[in-house]
């Protein structure tokens, strides 16, 4: 139990109905998760208000109300409190319950438009292979030390990630990685976390559907170095050229690296191949068994996180040779009659554009490369005929399918991709909804040697249909094409 007055700490308070001075139980934002001396945080949603749920958590048993407007109807007993902004209370509040977690841990935030799921994994697995507790918070998984959580967002809601940071303390976690995604950052998902260290990878066109401009995207991004403390550390790639802007007005210690310029993190790609790639970093080479120039910046990516936390440079090369792909990022497979199956997580223009350029410095030349790709649903359509043009000019064939329709018609969402099929292009590509049909197609059209990418779905083991999430996963479904094809 913690006193309300505690719990209220930084949270801009403008008035106060009732008392203060009482005791809390737990904290909720959602009035179904409301029980016997709550607090209910009435937070404005894109879809959904708070403040239209007031009254349930009343009668589910919320003792206080934390609101931007007070109700029309004012219990006695209740006690209400108006503030600013109710997610920033949110924020605030959570952090007070827990006791400030993230000022107990070494806590990472990883940004970007590309790359933070690979950068957050590999770190997570380095440390673990140090033999050092640590916590992940990914799109893919929430790890705390060994134990796995169902991850529902790249970044959870600021309640969850406090409780899971105070969970992770519990366990002995000296470290978390985080993916921060904009979203999270403009709905103040990560306000008040305090960051020991923030991650740029980089930025390309990607939910203008939600910042409506690329400046608005960029600047949402900033927002997460602007705010770091004095002692912390802001890293950024800088061969994306946004890099510079990320550094402009933090207060944390700045720090670079590349692949391409001069910088405190340097690595050189001697190597690259279907079998991973071998790096020059910091005076030594390193195998990886990652593929592509783009795992080359993640793997420097996370082992310049390491050094920056006080990892012995050996040591943290050493994890680097062990590492592993990350799940659902350009997973390689091969069928007996050595057709490659690359699936990749790729949902943008830029992430497509790097896996196939990848792919082209794989190839010999001989092969074909055949690309299954779809675009989502309710989400950025601007990109749609942009990721249709970039597969058909750097692929032999391309089978446009669904993805995640959503609550959107499958055949428009291809129709919006086809607008970016030019002429010379349109005799290279097929239209077939069925996901599963277009992957098995694709196969039944390739020769041994020949290389399968299936973009946009990556580890995602569903897809979403209607608002109903139907089991499927893109790397079975490659196995199995490939099993039936070869009996």
């Amino acid at each position: 139990m913690k006193s309300l007055k505690d719990l209220l700490y930084k949270t801009g308070i403008v008035e106060v109905l009732g008392s203060t001075d009482i005791s809390i139980s737990s904290i909720c934002f959602d009035s179904r998760k409301a029980n016997p001396d709550s607090v209910f945080i009435a937070v404005k949603g894109i879809h959904t208000d708070g403040h239209d749920y007031i009254e349930t958590a009343i009668e589910k048993g919320s003792i206080a109300i934390v609101c931007q407007s007070f109700p029309s109807t004012i219990h006695e007993g209740i006690t209400y409190v108006k503030v600013k902004d109710s997610s920033v209370a949110l924020a605030f509040v959570s952090d007070n319950f827990f006791d400030h977690p993230s000022s107990r841990i070494k806590l990472v935030g990883i940004t970007g438009t590309n790359g933070k799921t690979t950068v957050a994994t590999l770190l997570y697995e380095m440390f673990q292979q140090l033999e050092l507790k640590v916590g992940l918070i990914s799109t893919v998984r929430y790890l705390i030390d060994k134990a796995e959580l169902q991850a529902t967002h790249t970044t959870p809601d600021v309640l969850t990630i406090n409780e899971m940071l105070s969970k992770m303390i519990e366990q002995g976690c000296e470290y978390c990685f985080m993916e921060v995604s904009s979203h999270a950052i403009s709905q103040n998902r990560v306000c008040g976390l305090h960051f020991s260290g923030a991650v740029f990878t980089n930025i390309t066109h990607d939910h203008l559907d939600y910042h409506e401009t690329f400046d608005n995207y960029i600047n949402t991004k900033k927002e997460l170095f602007d705010d770091l403390p004095s002692e912390s550390f802001a890293l950024v790639n800088l061969d994306d050229k946004h890099a510079k802007v990320m550094l402009q007005n933090t207060k944390g210690h700045k720090h670079s690296y590349s692949l391409k310029h001069m910088s405190d993190f340097k690595a050189k790609v001697v190597e690259n191949s279907f079998t991973g790639l071998l790096l020059h970093i910091d005076q030594n080479e390193v195998f990886c068994r990652l593929i592509g120039q783009f795992n080359a910046s993640n793997i420097l990516s996370a082992y310049s996180v390491a050094v920056l936390l006080g990892i012995d440079k050996v040591k943290a090369l050493t994890a680097i040779s062990n590492l592993k792909p990350v799940e659902g990022r350009f997973e390689v497979i091969s069928s007996v009659n050595s057709i490659y199956g690359i699936v990749d997580y790729a949902h943008t223009p830029d992430a497509l554009d790097n896996v196939l350029l990848t792919v082209e410095k794989l190839r010999t030349g001989n092969e074909q490369v055949i690309c299954v790709v779809g675009c989502g649903g309710n989400r950025d359509k601007a990109k749609r005929p942009e990721m249709a043009k970039i597969a058909c000019e750097l692929s032999d064939r391309v089978v446009l399918t669904s993805d995640n329709p959503r609550t959107e018609n499958a055949e428009v969402i291809l129709d919006e991709m086809q607008k970016g099929v030019s002429a010379e292009h349109k005799r290279k590509v097929l239209r077939i909804t069925d996901r599963a049909e277009a992957i098995k197609t694709a196969c039944t059209l390739a020769s041994p040697g020949d290389i399968i990418l299936v973009a946009g779905k990556g580890h995602e083991k569903y897809q979403e249909i209607n608002g109903v999430k139907y089991p499927f996963d893109d790397l079975f479904q490659l196995k199995e094409s490939f099993r039936i094809l070869q009996n």
